[in-house]
């Protein structure tokens, strides 16, 4: 049996990591959403970077970037956060830099892992197919908001572990995991109204992203598992 755990923030990562487990990385609003729409428009790389002064570097040198800090798009960059940003005119075949507040922080802290891929509503279905197949142990890393707990993400994690479980090819001894299965247990008969109130759910309605956070909320839209490729150090795509 393998094992799946959960990590509600960036800053625990180094505390639940283990040897080749395959992490997952998790910001529902909006870092991993968006990447997986840059890779269902066509998108040939995804390259996360930690900082906006490494971001600008690229950009330098003629890399197309997206950045966003504190849920407003950089004003040297030519895409921001937003999943309709990445149209297929604007990234088909393209190799992408990307930085934000939250998601690519978690891919940084995540960089020794044995694997990396990313997680979201919009992939749900195939990247649970790919866990399922991978038959290795899993950790569910939450992006949280600037280290910080967040509800969106440990919905989704509670989610993915408990159907990883009931498939009945992965246990858990995590406390985490408990207690986001229990969120999800009790979020999901009514899950946009339990979230509706949430911090960053708050924060892009009062930014007026009402549509982007439906967005981010509908499930299976794409096919695409974006997988870091440790030898160019960026996110391919593997269709599952």
């Amino acid at each position: 049996m393998n094992k799946v755990s959960v990590c509600f923030s960036p800053a625990l990562y180094p505390f639940y990591a283990q040897k080749d487990e395959i992490v997952i990385i998790i910001d529902i609003f909006r870092a991993t959403t968006s990447i997986c729409a840059a890779f269902n428009n066509g998108a040939r790389s995804v390259r996360t970077v930690a900082t906006t002064e490494e971001a600008i570097r690229l950009k330098s040198e003629g890399y197309p970037v997206a950045a966003e800090q504190n849920t407003q798009r950089c004003e040297f960059a030519d895409f921001g956060n937003s999943p309709f940003d990445f149209t297929a005119e604007k990234v088909n075949n393209r190799d992408l830099v990307f930085t934000t507040t939250n998601g690519t922080q978690a891919v940084e802290a995540a960089l020794g892992a044995e694997e990396i891929l990313i997680g979201s509503f919009s992939n749900h279905g195939a990247l649970l197919r790919y866990c399922l197949n991978a038959k290795k142990d899993m950790l569910l890393l939450c992006s949280g908001w600037k280290n910080r707990f967040c509800i969106e993400d440990t919905l989704f994690a509670g989610r993915f572990a408990d159907e990883l479980i009931h498939a009945g090819s992965f246990v858990s001894d995590n406390d985490a995991v408990k207690a986001a299965r229990d969120f999800w247990k009790v979020a999901k008969s009514d899950f946009i109204n339990y979230i509706c109130d949430t911090e960053h759910y708050q924060r892009l309605k009062k930014n007026g992203l009402e549509n982007e956070i439906e967005y981010c909320l509908a499930e299976d839209t794409t096919s695409v598992v974006p997988v870091y490729d440790k030898t160019i150090k960026a996110f391919i795509n593997q269709r599952n």
